[in-house]
């Protein structure tokens, strides 16, 4: 059965902690739904992670459905939210024709925005045409030009504010509010006071749920993790090491490069 947003709403009044991952492909998508994931966010932090950007900013309409897509055709039951690209929800008319496209062209059930106050007449228009909308407030990464990548809402006018944006999110019809790099006791306080599901990034325990990046927890990078992100497995590292045993049996002209010899029964073309 299809996970969906009522499903989330659900695990936080029985008091149950939602985990999401973000993903960007068809194989990724199948082993986190079957480690368990409920929700798979397709995040324009593809950007960085898959596309070799510095900002989550290039990432283009089409490249989130494309994405997507592959990302749905590898689930069977997990909620797949994707987020709506840099300027791709600058206006009610851009925001529903950029929603119609993702949803109809890769079959995701959500989609999600950045943005508290200037875009709450934007979900609520969305959610009154039939799309579930995930907001997200904070350190919102389609600003970090602005913002600069740090915890945010760390002063009481900050705080207070974040707290009126979570709330108008939820009056918008939001199902659910990504909170990412503020204050843990202000994010448990949001927590709180919603009714729909917080899902946190570098935001404390105090969330209803919690979000990390494919890459990030399996160490598919060179470097630190954020200091949000625990990673599970140093999966690069074990990548590095097989590709290069491989590459040393080619040069070295070992049949270990092969599963298996040629059959008998097959002989070398003649050129």
């Amino acid at each position: 059965m299809r996970i969906t947003p009522n499903d989330l709403a659900a695990k936080k009044a029985a008091g149950e902690k939602i985990a999401m991952i973000t993903v960007y492909d068809y194989p990724s998508a199948r082993i986190a739904e079957r480690a368990g994931a409920p929700v798979l966010l397709v995040g324009d932090s593809l950007g960085m992670v898959v596309l070799g950007h510095e900002t989550t900013i290039p990432v283009t309409l089409d490249d989130m459905i494309r994405h997507a897509a592959a990302v749905v055709r590898g689930r069977t039951s997990s909620l797949v939210v994707c987020d709506l690209p840099f300027l791709t929800y600058a206006s009610e008319t851009d925001a529903v024709v950029a929603a119609r496209r993702v949803m109809q062209e890769t079959g995701a059930e959500a989609v999600k925005l950045e943005g508290g106050a200037a875009i709450v007449p934007i979900v609520k228009r969305l959610v009154e045409l039939g799309v579930p909308v995930m907001g997200h407030l904070g350190f919102t990464p389609q600003s970090q030009h602005t913002l600069g990548v740090k915890v945010q809402a760390k002063d009481d006018a900050g705080a207070q504010r974040l707290i009126e944006d979570a709330l108008a999110l939820e009056a918008a019809g939001a199902f659910s509010v990504v909170l990412e790099l503020v204050p843990s006791a202000l994010a448990t306080a949001v927590s709180q006071r919603l009714r729909i599901p917080t899902i946190g990034i570098g935001a404390g325990l105090g969330c209803d749920g919690q979000v990390q990046v494919w890459h990030d927890l399996l160490g598919l990078f060179d470097g630190k993790a954020p200091k949000h992100a625990r990673r599970y497995a140093e999966i690069g590292t074990a990548i590095e090491a097989a590709v290069a045993a491989y590459v040393a049996d080619v040069a070295a002209s070992k049949n270990g490069c092969q599963k298996a010899p040629l059959a008998p029964d097959l002989k070398p073309v003649q050129v």
